[in-house]
């Protein structure tokens, strides 16, 4: 995922694409869509707006973590480039990023690394003690990830409107069932960032990702399949 660019697209499952514009170009995103398939009309949905086009297109705008739900566009687009703060968890294997985003500046930050010992293609009882010492050594990155999270982000977890994670979602579920977490986990998006192992750039990056509004695109289908 580039997460320097206004716009990126992705296949999606089911059929269709994603689409993730920056906050500041969803306007113009709608205009073009509608120059390329006709005035649409707007729908309130579960997940934020539901464009439908004349021929049969739709897009579906997802409200970003921490922005109100809106009944129109200019609102939906008031309300994903407003300021908000966000939390940030991403945790992969050995490494945790945590940090705090006040609008698109990221205000809060540490990173941890962990070494964590990869798999062996050694069979038998080597490849058992090497597991047992893998999952322990997980574990422990694990525990020093939510004590990061504990030190960092629960004091801030009155002024969070978002606490948006990324990495690996077994990892991430680990760290946030800690007991002292749960004001962090009761603000948890459903978004989860695709990012690599977390270094202070990925970190700086994820800001964007996590302000970003996700954009389900249909085509039309041709009329032969109708």
């Amino acid at each position: 995922m580039s997460y320097g660019r206004a716009v990126t697209s992705r296949p999606a499952a089911g059929g269709g694409r994603w689409v993730e514009v920056d906050p500041g170009r969803v306007a113009r995103w709608v205009e073009g869509f509608a120059d390329r398939h006709g005035p649409p009309t707007t729908s309130v949905e579960g997940y934020g707006l539901l464009l439908t086009a004349p021929d049969g297109a739709t897009a579906q705008l997802h409200t970003p973590p921490g922005a109100p739900a809106t009944a129109d566009v200019p609102g939906f687009v008031a309300a994903a480039g407003a300021p908000r703060r966000l939390g940030l968890l991403l945790a992969r294997k050995g490494a945790v990023a945590v940090g705090v985003a006040d609008g698109p500046d990221l205000v809060v930050s540490k990173v941890d690394t962990r070494y964590v010992q990869g798999r062996t293609a050694a069979g038998g009882w080597s490849q058992q003690r090497f597991a047992r010492r893998r999952d322990n050594q997980a574990k422990a990155a694990l525990g020093d990830a939510a004590e990061l999270a504990v030190r960092l982000l629960l004091p801030e977890a009155s002024t969070l409107t978002a606490l948006v994670c990324g990495g690996d979602r077994k990892a991430v579920d680990t760290v946030l069932a800690d007991r002292r977490l749960a004001p962090l986990a009761a603000v948890r998006a459903e978004r989860l960032l695709d990012v690599p192992e977390p270094r202070h750039a990925v970190l700086v990056g994820a800001v964007a990702a996590a302000r970003a509004v996700w954009i389900l695109v249909r085509d039309p289908e041709p009329d032969g399949a109708r």
